[in-house]
C-alpha cells in the first residue's frame, strides 16, 4: 500500500546560473536516490529561492541541468521564499510531493549551506 509523502531539502548556492544549476541538481538527485524515488512516484516538485537568487529559476535548471532523471512530466513550480529578517541568504528550498510504501521514512536533504535551515535533519 502506498501513501503520499512530503519530502524536504535545502542547498546554497551562488548567484550565477552554474551554481544554481549544479546545486539544484546535486540536492534533488541525492533527495531522489535516497528516498528511491521512480518517476511515477511523483505528484509535483515545488521550490522556493531566496530574493538574492535571480541569475536561473531553480525549476528550469533541475529540467535543464541533469540528464540522469526525467522530469519533464513532473509538474514542477517555484516561487519566491517570503523575506524574514534574519533568514540565511542564497537558500532554494525544495518539497517533493510522491507516493512511496506507507511504511516508508522520507529522507530530507539538506546541503551545501542548508543544514542550517535544519540541523536537525542534516546528515552529519
Amino acid at each position: 500500500m502506498e501513501r503520499v509523502f512530503a519530502i524536504r531539502g535545502a542547498t546554497g548556492a551562488e548567484n550565477t546560473a552554474e551554481s544554481i544549476r549544479n546545486n539544484v541538481c546535486e540536492m534533488c538527485l541525492k533527495l531522489f536516490a535516497e528516498n528511491g524515488l521512480a518517476q511515477k512516484d511523483f505528484v509535483s516538485i515545488q521550490f522556493t529561492v531566496t530574493d538574492d537568487l535571480d541569475a536561473m529559476n531553480p525549476a528550469a535548471a533541475l529540467r535543464k541541468g541533469q540528464d540522469q532523471f526525467d522530469v519533464s512530466e513532473i509538474p514542477l513550480f517555484c516561487s519566491q521564499e517570503p523575506k524574514v529578517l534574519g533568514s540565511p541568504e542564497k537558500m532554494i528550498r525544495l518539497l517533493v510531493t510522491a507516493y512511496m510504501d506507507e511504511n516508508a521514512k522520507p529522507v530530507p536533504v539538506y546541503i551545501n549551506g542548508g543544514e542550517k535551515l535544519r540541523p536537525d535533519f542534516a546528515k552529519k
